[in-house]
């Protein structure tokens, strides 16, 4: 079955189509169908706008920019996130932590103080509104039951954003939790952890193992 066919008729085309991603350094000619090759240069111009002169969006570009050029393949992506934060000029570092990777956010908070950075964590849990209090079902719950509080990523965002937080990092936030995180943060957010409770945070193992372990990913016939 083709891939680009989809139970509601056919796909439009994308960036995951192309093979031979020409417009990586432009050796060859861009494909007919390719996304970039329809822009015109306004739309080009206006996104390299952003990434001049010394507004944020610019001074980020440039920061991640530097840090993939010295040290690609060379530094983790904790030593990564300090290399970044230092080029982009700050010093106080928002924690965005999930309850269940606390230890994983100490440590990491550890690695900022040695490199003069300032860590300002900030629990997923924090408030400690019960789930039912936004008409989650008590079976929905881990324990039924029992007050089990729910994650309050704007929360966590707006006390990041009321104790200025230069930079915010996201250690293991929940699927959505993460997009409600992001959203309500002042702060440009960068991820550590990305939360798989069952691959021990290493989603892209389900990707590299989907035609031998995790072939269910590729049922059409799963019901989520």
């Amino acid at each position: 079955m083709d891939e680009n066919v989809t139970n509601g008729g056919a796909e439009e085309r994308s960036c995951k189509d192309c093979r031979p991603m020409s417009c990586y350094r432009k050796e060859r000619r861009l494909p007919d169908e390719c996304l970039g090759a329809s822009l015109d240069e306004r739309q080009i111009d206006e996104c390299l706008d952003l990434y001049r002169g010394d507004g944020i969006d610019a001074r980020i570009a440039r920061a991640a920019a530097e840090v993939e050029g010295r040290y690609y393949g060379k530094l983790t992506r904790a030593e990564e996130i300090v290399a970044f934060a230092k080029r982009l000029g700050v010093r106080k570092i928002g924690l965005a932590m999930c309850v269940g990777l606390a230890e994983e956010a100490r440590i990491f908070a550890k690695v900022l103080r040695v490199n003069g950075l300032e860590p300002f964590a900030v629990l997923c849990k924090a408030g400690a509104a019960d789930k039912g209090e936004i008409g989650i079902e008590e079976e929905l719950k881990l324990k039924p039951g029992t007050h089990e509080s729910l994650c309050n990523p704007v929360l966590q965002a707006r006390l990041m954003n009321e104790h200025n937080t230069g930079l915010n990092v996201i250690i293991g936030l929940c699927v959505g939790h993460d997009s409600l995180f992001t959203k309500h943060s002042d702060a440009p957010v960068t991820t550590l952890i990305a939360k798989d409770r069952v691959l021990a945070h290493n989603p892209a193992a389900a990707l590299y193992t989907s035609g031998s372990y995790y072939k269910r990913l590729l049922s059409p016939d799963r019901d989520f």
